[in-house]
């Protein structure tokens, strides 16, 4: 089990930034904690175009690449569980095509949740087997594309 974070970390921007402003310090479910911040950064998100939303994601994934190097370097753990920054561009990825509303901001919260912590293949494999900041980020990445994907096949099955 990781060790607890001192909320000392949270002055250092590149952390405040890892540990998703905060949240990430919640003793029980920082990665829920952290999709739960994801939440207003897509409601501000949600009216910019495809394009623009989809340039913004991959550069927020980019960024948090070396963000959450940094941060388990100071950790002194791979993927502490207090790095949040991989789930908040998770749900953002996973909320890339959805249609607007609640229903679908919260069944894309469930699904992406459900896939980042089940961790099926490959995203399992992923996880395990890439390190660095890359590894952090790229099997939320891919969590929030399964998740996607499933949300999708909702909106076909529910509005069609």
């Amino acid at each position: 089990m990781a060790e607890k974070l001192s909320a000392g970390l949270l002055r250092h921007p590149l952390d405040f930034m890892a540990l998703g402003f905060g949240s990430g310090l919640v003793p029980k479910g920082p990665g829920t904690a952290g999709t739960v911040v994801a939440v207003p950064v897509y409601l501000l998100l949600q009216p910019l175009s495809v394009t623009v939303y989809l340039a913004l994601v991959a550069a927020l994934f980019i960024v948090g690449i070396p963000i959450c190097a940094h941060a388990a370097r100071r950790m002194g753990v791979h993927d502490h569980p207090g790095i949040v920054w991989d789930e908040i561009v998770g749900y953002l990825v996973t909320m890339t095509f959805a249609p607007q509303g609640w229903l679908w901001i919260a069944a894309g919260f469930v699904l992406f949740r459900l896939f980042d912590i089940a961790k099926p293949w490959p995203i399992r494999l992923l996880d395990r087997k890439v390190g660095g900041g890359f590894g952090i980020m790229v099997d939320d990445l891919l969590a929030g594309i399964f998740a996607a994907a499933v949300l999708q096949l909702m909106v076909m099955y529910f509005l069609s």
